[in-house]
C-alpha cells in the first residue's frame, strides 16, 4: 500500500486490485470443511424458503387422533402433544431461526461499523461511546436479551432487534482497534495533512481494509444469534408460540423427554447443523482473508 503511495497511485487502486476474492477460492479449496458448511447452509436456506411445498402438513394443524405418533412413514419425526406434525414444524422453524442470524448478522455489522468507524477516528468521542460499549459488554448477551424482550412484547421484529443490541459492541470493538490501527498508516496520515475530509478518508482509505475482518466476524454473529434465539424460544422469551422456531418445538416438548425424545432431537440436529455450518464457513474465509495465515498456506 506504501509502495502505492509512493509511486504516485492512489490507495484505493492498490486496495481494488487486491486479490481478494482469488484468496478465497484458493483458502476453501485448501479447507473442504468451509465448502461443505457453505452448502449446509444454503441446502437449509433453500429447505428455509421451500418450506410450503417440503411440509408435509400444516405446522399449526391440531389434530388430539395423532398425538405423540413416533416418527413414521406418515409422520418422519413424528407428532407432538397437540397431534402437530413436527417435521413440518421443523421445516418452517428454519425460517424463524436464518431469519434471526442473518439480519442481527446484518444489523450488528452495519451498526458496529458505523460507530466503530466514527470512534476510532474522532478521538473525544472515543472515550463516551466505548465506555457505553463496555457497559453492555459486561452484561452477558442472553441476560441483555432477556432484559429487551421483558420490555417489549414477543415477536420476531424484536428479538432480532434485542440480539442485535447485544452484539454491536463486539463488532464496535473490532472495527474501533483496526481504525486506531489504520489511521497510524502513512497513506492515511497523508491524506489528512493534504486536508482531505474526514468522511472521504473513512469511505475511501479505511472502510475498504474493515471488510474482510468484518466479514469474518459477520458468520460468528450470524451463528451466536441463531443460538440465542432458541434459548430465548426455550425459556418463553422469545418468538411467540404460535411461531414454530427450533427454540419453541424443543421448549414444548421438554417435559415429554423421556418418553418423546424425537420432540427435541430433531430441532436441536438442525440448529446444530445450522450453526456449525456457519462457523465452518466462517473458519474458511478467516483462513482466506488473514494475510499471516494465507502466507502460511
Amino acid at each position: 500500500m506504501v509502495a502505492a503511495v509512493e509511486n504516485g497511485a492512489r490507495p484505493t487502486e492498490a486496495v481494488s486490485h487486491s486479490p481478494t476474492w482469488t484468496r478465497i477460492k484458493d483458502a476453501l479449496r485448501r479447507h473442504p470443511g468451509a465448502i461443505v458448511g457453505g452448502l449446509v447452509l444454503l441446502a437449509l436456506i433453500a429447505m428455509a424458503a421451500l418450506a410450503p411445498w417440503l411440509g408435509t402438513l400444516d405446522p399449526e394443524a391440531i389434530s388430539p387422533i395423532r398425538r405423540l405418533r413416533q416418527p413414521s412413514a406418515a409422520y418422519w419425526f413424528g407428532t407432538d402433544m397437540l397431534g402437530r406434525d413436527v417435521y413440518s414444524r421443523v421445516v418452517y422453524g428454519a425460517r424463524v431461526s436464518l431469519t434471526v442470524g442473518l439480519s442481527v448478522a446484518l444489523l450488528a455489522t452495519l451498526a458496529g461499523l458505523a460507530i466503530g468507524l466514527v470512534t476510532g477516528f474522532v478521538r473525544w468521542l472515543d472515550g463516551t461511546i466505548m465506555r457505553v460499549m463496555d457497559g453492555l459488554m459486561s452484561i452477558p448477551s442472553v441476560l441483555l436479551a432477556i432484559a429487551l424482550m421483558a420490555l417489549t412484547k414477543a415477536s420476531l421484529q424484536n428479538v432480532i432487534m434485542a440480539i442485535a443490541i447485544t452484539e454491536v459492541p463486539r463488532v464496535v470493538r473490532l472495527i474501533r482497534s483496526l481504525v486506531l490501527s489504520l489511521r497510524e498508516q502513512p497513506y492515511v496520515e497523508a491524506a489528512i495533512a493534504a486536508g482531505t475530509r474526514a468522511p472521504l478518508i473513512l469511505t475511501r482509505h479505511i472502510l475498504p481494509n474493515t471488510v474482510a475482518p468484518l466479514l469474518v466476524q459477520a458468520t460468528y454473529i450470524c451463528a451466536s444469534a441463531m443460538l440465542t434465539e432458541a434459548i430465548l424460544s426455550f425459556l418463553g422469551a422469545g418468538t411467540p408460540p404460535n411461531i414454530p422456531s427450533w427454540g419453541n418445538i424443543m421448549a414444548e416438548g421438554r417435559s415429554l423427554f423421556q418418553i418423546a425424545t424425537f420432540l427435541i432431537f430433531f430441532p436441536g440436529l438442525f440448529l446444530s447443523l445450522a450453526v456449525l455450518s456457519v462457523n465452518m464457513l466462517g473458519d474458511g474465509l478467516r483462513d482466506a482473508l488473514d494475510p499471516r495465515l494465507s502466507r502460511n498456506m
